[in-house]
């Protein structure tokens, strides 16, 4: 698999040369190492010409994200394209679903989607144009057993991507979902043995029997084909795709 910094020069060269970023927290520390260190976002900035900053705003707090989103209309003057990317996992029978795992999932998986639309919608109405992607999950059109906090979430991302969607169609913004499939993620990678001690079975049946199971290609999603499919709706190509809920899943969705 690409290393984390490979995976992020990859997201920026797919961008148009000139872009400002910003990119908050991500929950690994492997995932965060490129962006805390200066001279990785340096390298990645002066390689593909853009302004990289990174913002180590805790996604699960309103005040840190309101904070976060006034910073990035202070430096950069507008935001453009909006990426909702932000995801943890838990996964247990609901009857043993720990109280305080299942705020946290809501509260980064679904309501920080919603506070950073809300605050970067109001300068995207203004100049007429913008583009909101949220990364949901095939879990947003199925569920699976011991995810119910992460099933509800993702089931959210998608009533919130449409409802969004219809209120700012006339106003340049277009709001839609990527549903991916099981993609080789750290988030991912921790889930095989919650699940493996949730269903009393061994990590490999995990992933054979439980994970690309579900999915007839019987491949795990590339996160390259994701950030593609992301690159094409934030661009002018995609001005008529407005809340849809696409799904990147090998087929597990079809079934």
């Amino acid at each position: 698999m690409q290393s984390t910094r490979a995976r992020l020069r990859k997201a920026f060269h797919d961008c148009s040369h000139g872009q400002r970023i910003r990119i908050t927290r991500m929950r690994h520390d492997a995932n965060t190492a490129v962006l805390r260190d200066r001279t990785g976002r340096l390298s990645i900035a002066t390689e593909h010409g853009v302004k990289v900053r990174y913002d180590g705003a805790d996604l699960s707090k309103q005040a840190e994200i309101e904070t976060m989103i006034a910073k990035a209309l202070a430096e950069f003057g507008a935001i453009d394209i909006l990426v909702n990317n932000a995801g943890i996992q838990f996964v247990a029978p609901v009857d043993e679903f720990p109280v305080d795992k299942w705020n946290a999932i809501i509260a980064i998986n679904l309501t920080a989607s919603f506070h950073t639309v809300r605050l970067a919608l109001p300068q995207m109405k203004a100049k007429k144009w913008g583009r909101v992607i949220n990364i949901a999950s095939a879990h947003a059109l199925v569920a699976s057993p011991f995810k119910s906090a992460y099933v509800a979430a993702k089931h959210g991302i998608a009533g919130l991507t449409k409802t969004v969607a219809l209120e700012v169609a006339e106003a340049g913004i277009t709001m839609n979902a990527i549903c991916p499939g099981y993609v080789w993620t750290p988030l991912v990678q921790k889930q095989i043995p919650d699940t493996a001690k949730a269903r009393g079975i061994t990590e490999d049946q995990v992933i054979n029997d439980v994970l690309l199971h579900a999915q007839p290609t019987k491949k795990f999603v590339q996160i390259d084909e994701v950030a593609a499919l992301a690159t094409f709706l934030a661009g002018d190509s995609a001005a008529s795709i407005t809340g849809a809920i696409m799904p990147i899943e090998g087929g597990w969705t079809a079934q």
